[in-house]
């Protein structure tokens, strides 16, 4: 029986219900506050450990992640998977309109190791993709070849889906259903409940 599920995963982090503006721009009614996930490492080692055994049949010399967690993620499976690890810095416009505002930068000490590899691109948990979208962008630029999209979590499928258009392949360890909307077709808009912008929160 399988006990690394969505409802195992939530045990391990907070979760609130409300009206929230997403780093992506799109809006959702459920935050999970990720900060403390590796405050306590030996509750998410199973789901890390889980990853890492789906990674390894991808063939992978980098791991990936963006700043915060999803680098946390990355170097814990680097060292299962005996692969180098580098991550991504999130970079915010002024003007944060429209879909996928944000930007993830590699630190120029680590453009020229991904040049060329095959990698692996995670985060805690994936929901709309901005982060993941912005880091697979950013090492494409530099010469990288993602191959894979890992999360601990796949909350709805906007993620799953792009990178699947993009014929990069997916793992999860587990999944959830997840309300996503645009704004413009937002319910909890419509019925006036104040928006909490959490698009200055880590991704």
């Amino acid at each position: 029986m399988n006990d690394l599920t969505a409802a195992a995963f939530f045990e391990i982090v907070d979760r609130r219900r409300g009206h929230f503006r997403l780093e992506s721009g799109h809006h959702s009614a459920l935050w999970l506050d990720l900060d403390p996930l590796f405050a306590e490492p030996e509750k998410v080692e199973p789901f890390v450990t889980a990853l890492a055994n789906s990674l390894r049949p991808h063939d992978v010399s980098v791991v990936c992640g963006p700043l915060l967690g999803g680098a946390f993620v990355a170097q814990l499976i680097s060292r299962i998977l005996g692969a180098r690890f580098c991550f991504t810095e999130r970079v915010m416009p002024v003007d944060r309109g429209g879909l996928y505002p944000a930007r993830y930068r590699l630190p120029s000490t680590l453009t020229e190791r991904v040049r060329g590899k095959r990698v692996a691109i995670v985060d805690d948990v994936m929901s709309a993709g901005s982060a993941l979208r912005g880091t697979y962008a950013e090492l494409r630029s530099h010469g990288a070849t993602p191959v894979v999209a890992g999360a601990l979590l796949a909350l709805g499928k906007a993620a799953a889906d792009f990178f699947a258009a993009s014929n990069i392949a997916v793992e999860t360890v587990a999944r959830d259903d997840y309300d996503l909307w645009l704004p413009a077709e937002c319910p909890l808009c419509a019925t006036g409940m104040p928006l909490e912008d959490l698009a200055e929160a880590p991704a």
